[in-house]
């Protein structure tokens, strides 16, 4: 079943409950009516009786009937005048010997009727029963007890008859018509479910030729149309969501590989360059000057340092944006130790400190990182003997520095990707150090934002939901 395509299934499954629908409806009406007919029977069967037993009463002689043998009325028709309407009727005697009284013979008696005849007090005065007739027809008999006497005084009891085949025939064509009306339904139900499934499915063929057609040529610029608000149309903007999320990741990949390609270019020029000038010194035995010859060395040395922070930077972005495991994380001791190292990259600067306790949920790595981020843009742009505030207070870092400060024009890119001023360009860096700020500050759940200071300088502001002080139980980074 799972192999058949789902129109196929939906089909069949549509066919199969209409069958089941069909055929119950079809059992419950053919047993109402075989109840009801049987009722019928039964109750002109006792009508019959009723009416042979008023006409006996009239017509038997008084005193009661001499005797009762079979061979005495074979062949007569309404022996004592009695013609009750489409019944059979005998008279039934003790030791079961049976009397036609109308019809053109008997039929089987058994030891209920016997029983009913003598008057036995185990037995119901009446009962209706069914019996095989000697032309091999099944008859539907009731028998009662009557007040008729033989001569010799033993009592008679009088059975009725119909054929059985009065209810049973007309049940069989009755079966006959709700077959062929429950073939009619289940083939209309599944012509119904064939139409239905391909109505119903062709948003999902579209959605199928689309998904297809993606794995096919990558193309995930493709849209499903929506139409309504039912399920399907939420499968297809769902769909549509994902797929311009894929492309919009895709393109974010393809420009981090651009610009990482183009930001890597230069250090490695510079550095390809300066190794050339060495080996040829050494292959042709001109020696460089020792000034010459250090300086090259130094540049070399800053280019690696270089490259090693711009591949560090990549790592970091290439991490997944569902975020590290989090846990508490005193912040104010992530700042001081990120300022420990701020220092010995701008010994010549005052670095100010106003630091008060405020615990975060986070990751203790990162968020010294991207501190240290911020601080080496402060350390970047402050004059030589400058001074950077760092303050940090219910749940508020900032860093202020008193340099340049930051265009109006460039506030709105100072967080993408490999962007840098043009006022900074000259300057080491791999323009990530922002975007690294920005993406770990939103994995701990908070905001950061660069804005022109007062009187100068550029303030940088940090805002982490947290608690001035750790939760109990919680362990900390």
């Amino acid at each position: 079943m799972n192999r058949l395509p789902l129109r196929s299934r939906l089909t069949i499954l549509t066919a199969a409950a209409v069958a089941v629908a069909v055929a119950l409806a079809a059992l419950a009406c053919w047993l109402i009516t075989r109840n009801e007919l049987n009722s019928q029977m039964d109750g002109s069967l006792r009508q019959g009786q009723e009416v042979a037993l008023r006409a006996l009463n009239d017509n038997l002689p008084r005193g009661g009937l001499g005797r009762c043998v079979p061979s005495q009325i074979v062949g007569q028709s309404n022996q004592f005048g009695v013609n009750p309407s489409n019944v059979l009727a005998q008279l039934v005697t003790p030791d079961g010997i049976a009397c036609p009284i109308t019809g053109g013979g008997t039929f089987a008696v058994n030891a209920t009727d016997r029983a009913i005849a003598a008057g036995s007090q185990q037995q119901p005065r009446s009962e209706i029963h069914t019996v095989h007739a000697a032309h091999q027809h099944t008859l539907r008999v009731y028998t009662a007890s009557t007040n008729i006497e033989l001569l010799d005084g033993r009592p008679l009891a009088l059975s009725v008859a119909r054929p059985l085949s009065d209810v049973t025939d007309p049940l069989t064509t009755l079966a006959w018509v709700l077959l062929a009306v429950a073939g009619v339904g289940v083939v209309g139900a599944a012509s119904a479910g064939l139409w239905i499934a391909r109505t119903g499915l062709r948003p999902v063929d579209a959605l199928t030729q689309t998904v297809e057609h993606i794995a096919r040529t990558e193309d995930l610029n493709v849209r499903i149309p929506v139409e309504g608000e039912d399920e399907i149309a939420r499968l297809g903007a769902s769909f549509n969501a994902m797929t311009a999320a894929l492309a919009s990741s895709r393109d974010r990949q393809q420009q981090l590989i651009a610009d990482a390609g183009h930001e890597l270019r230069t250090p490695l020029t510079s550095l390809r360059t300066n190794i050339e000038l060495l080996e040829r010194s050494e292959a042709t035995g001109r020696a460089l000057p020792p000034e010459d010859r250090r300086a090259l060395l130094a540049s070399v040395k800053a280019q690696m340092t270089e490259l090693a922070a711009l591949i560090g930077d990549l790592q970091e972005l290439s991490r997944p944006d569902t975020g590290p495991n989090l846990t508490v994380v005193p912040l104010h001791d992530v700042t001081a130790t990120a300022l420990d190292r701020a220092r010995l990259r701008g010994p010549d600067l005052k670095l100010i400190s106003e630091l008060a306790p405020w615990f975060v949920r986070g990751d203790a790595a990162a968020l010294e990182r991207a501190i240290v981020n911020l601080l080496d843009n402060a350390v970047k742009f402050s004059p030589p003997g400058g001074e950077i505030e760092v303050r940090l207070r219910d749940g508020l870092l900032t860093v202020r520095d008193h340099g340049p400060g930051i265009p109006a024009e460039e506030l709105p890119h100072v967080f993408d990707r490999f962007w840098r001023s043009p006022s900074a360009r000259s300057l080491p860096g791999s323009g990530l150090g922002l975007s690294i700020v920005a993406r770990t500050v939103q994995q701990s759940g908070g905001e950061v934002s660069l804005a022109p200071a007062p009187a100068g300088g550029t303030l940088a502001t940090i805002r982490l939901p947290g608690a001035p002080t750790a939760p109990p139980g919680e362990p900390s980074a």
